[in-house]
C-alpha cells in the first residue's frame, strides 16, 4: 500500500457566497481565487504526492458540471459517487471507502473538501506526507490548521502527547467565543479543525462499524446496489435515504481511540464567506480588491466582484458588492456571514435567484434568459459540437427557433432536418422534438417560447443520452 487515494467532497452549497454561488452551481465550481475552479485547484494541487486517481463526491444535480470540469483540465479519476441527497460527511466518506475497498483495495484515503483554498502547496504536501505513515499503522489522522488569530468561526482540536511530527488528539472544542478563541490562539495547544483527513480504507469502516453500525450497514447496503453510468456511481436511493445524517467528527475522530492530528500551515481558508476571500485577494493600494468592470473613487477596503455590468463606488469603505446578471449584493464586510438570511428568505419564497443564475448549465450547453413578459420568453441558447437535446415535447408552449451560427439538426415529430445560419424553425404545441448540434463549432440560436405556461418542468422527456429520463 504505497499510494493515496483523494477523496474530494464536491456537494457543498455555499450559500454565503450568494449570489454568484447557487443551489444548481456551489462555490466549488465557481472561479473566485485564480484561473480555476475551486474543485479543479483541489485536484491540482496534489501533483506533488503519490496518488491514484481522486474520487469525487457530488450531488445527483451537479453531476455534469463536476465530470466536465476535470475533463477541461485532464484530470483522471476513479468514479464519480453521486449522493442522491445529502447526510453529511461521514456517509459520503463511508460511500468512498467501499468503493476505494472494491476497485483499488486496502488503499489510504485523503478527504478532502472541493472548496478550501491552500496557498502553500509545499507546506501542503508535506503535512500529508507526515500524516502517511501514522495511517499506515492504523491512526485516523486529522489535520490541524495552526490558527493566526482568534477565529470564533471554526471548531479547535486540541493537541495531546506529542509524537514526530503529530499529536495524539485530546480533544474536539465547538465554536468559541471570542476571549476563549484569544486563550486558545495564546496557548499554542490548539489548532483548526479544517475538516481533512487520512485514514486507510478498512479502518475508517471499521471504527464507523463500532461506534455508528446504522450509518456503517445502511452505506454499505446502498453501495452494493449502486450502478454504473458512464462516469458516475448512482447510490441506490431508497436505501442511503434511511441513513443518519453526521460528520466523521462526530461519528468516528471524537470516539475512537487511534485519532492524531498534524498540523498544517499552508495558508488555509475555506472562503465561507466574502470577507474570507477578501482576506486572500490582491489588493490595490487603496486596499480594494476588484474583479470585473468597476470604477472606484475614495473607495477602501472593499470587495468589488462584477460579473456583466459597470460598478461604480464614491466615498465608501468595508463594503462588498457583488454583482451578477440577475442580482446584486451590497453589504457591510463585517456583515457577510450573515447572506445566509438573504438565500433563506429566496428559498422561502420560492425565487428563481435561489437555484439557478440567469445563464444556466446543462450537460449539453448553456442557455440564458435574455427576456420575459406576459405569455412570452426568450433564451439565448448554446450548444455543444456534437450535442443534442433530449427528445421531449411540452403541453403549455411552442417554441421558435432562429438559428445565428452553425447548423442546427432539428427533428420534430417523425420529420429530421437541417436549420442553418439566418434560417428558423417551428415547434408546435405537443410535438416531439429534438435540437442537435451535429457540426464542428457552437451551435448559437435564439428560442422565443409562446404559450400558458412556460415552466422549466412543462418538458416530458422520452430519450435523453444524460440519463435524465426516468427508468
Amino acid at each position: 500500500m504505497d499510494n493515496i487515494v483523494p477523496v474530494v467532497m464536491a456537494g457543498g452549497s455555499g450559500t454565503r457566497l450568494w449570489p454568484l454561488s447557487r443551489k444548481s452551481y456551489p462555490k466549488q465550481f465557481l472561479k473566485l481565487h485564480g484561473d480555476k475552479t475551486m474543485l479543479q485547484e483541489t485536484i491540482e494541487r496534489l501533483n506533488g504526492l503519490q496518488t491514484l486517481p481522486s474520487v469525487i463526491i457530488a450531488n445527483e444535480g451537479h453531476r455534469f458540471l463536476a465530470a466536465e470540469q476535470l475533463l477541461a483540465e485532464g484530470f483522471h479519476h476513479s468514479g464519480i459517487i453521486l449522493e442522491p441527497m445529502g447526510k453529511n460527511t461521514a456517509p459520503a466518506v463511508a460511500l468512498a471507502a467501499f468503493h476505494i475497498l472494491k476497485c483499488h483495495g486496502d488503499q489510504l484515503m485523503l478527504v478532502l473538501a472541493a472548496d478550501h483554498l491552500i496557498e502553500d502547496r509545499d507546506a501542503f504536501t508535506k503535512s500529508v506526507n507526515s500524516a502517511v505513515e501514522y495511517a499506515k499503522q492504523g491512526s485516523l489522522v486529522t489535520f490541524g490548521i495552526v490558527p493566526n488569530q482568534p477565529e470564533t468561526g471554526y471548531g479547535y482540536i486540541k493537541r495531546g502527547k506529542a509524537c514526530e511530527n503529530a499529536y495524539e488528539i485530546d480533544e474536539f472544542v465547538e465554536k468559541p467565543y471570542l476571549s476563549l478563541a484569544e486563550q486558545y490562539l495564546e496557548s499554542g495547544e490548539y489548532y483548526w479543525n479544517s475538516g481533512m483527513f487520512m485514514f486507510k480504507a478498512s479502518k475508517f469502516l471499521e471504527e464507523l462499524k463500532v461506534y455508528q453500525p446504522e450509518i456503517y450497514e445502511t452505506c454499505k447496503k446502498a453501495y452494493e446496489n449502486s450502478e454504473q453510468d458512464l462516469d458516475f456511481i448512482r447510490i441506490s436511493d431508497s436505501d442511503f435515504a434511511p441513513c443518519p445524517e453526521d460528520s466523521i467528527d462526530y461519528a468516528v475522530m471524537e470516539n475512537t481511540s487511534d485519532g492524531k492530528v498534524v498540523p498544517m500551515d499552508a495558508g488555509w481558508n475555506d472562503i465561507g464567506a466574502w470577507s474570507s476571500l477578501w482576506e486572500v485577494a490582491e489588493k490595490c493600494e487603496n486596499g480594494n480588491h476588484i474583479k470585473g468592470d468597476v470604477i472606484s473613487h475614495n473607495t477602501k477596503d472593499s470587495l468589488l466582484h462584477s460579473s456583466s455590468r459597470l460598478i461604480a463606488t464614491v466615498g465608501v469603505k468595508d463594503l462588498v458588492v457583488i454583482e451578477s446578471s440577475d442580482a446584486v449584493l451590497i453589504a457591510d464586510k463585517s456583515e457577510v456571514q450573515n447572506v445566509k438570511a438573504i438565500v433563506d428568505q429566496l428559498k422561502k419564497e420560492k425565487r428563481s435567484e435561489f437555484n439557478f443564475h440567469r445563464h444556466v448549465y446543462r450537460p449539453w450547453g448553456i442557455y440564458d434568459s435574455i427576456g420575459n413578459g406576459h405569455r412570452y420568453q426568450v433564451k439565448s441558447i448554446t450548444v455543444k459540437p456534437g450535442a443534442k437535446l433530449s427528445v421531449q415535447m411540452h403541453h403549455h408552449r411552442a417554441e421558435h427557433w432562429i438559428v445565428v451560427k452553425g447548423t442546427a439538426k432539428v427533428t420534430v415529430n417523425n420529420e429530421t432536418f437541417l436549420v442553418s445560419e439566418n434560417e428558423s424553425t417551428y415547434i408546435p404545441i405537443g410535438a416531439v422534438h429534438a435540437l442537435e448540434n451535429p457540426g464542428k463549432v457552437p451551435l448559437e440560436l435564439i428560442e422565443v417560447q409562446s404559450g400558458a405556461y412556460l415552466g422549466e418542468d412543462d418538458i416530458v422527456r422520452f430519450e435523453d443520452r444524460y440519463g435524465r429520463v426516468p427508468a
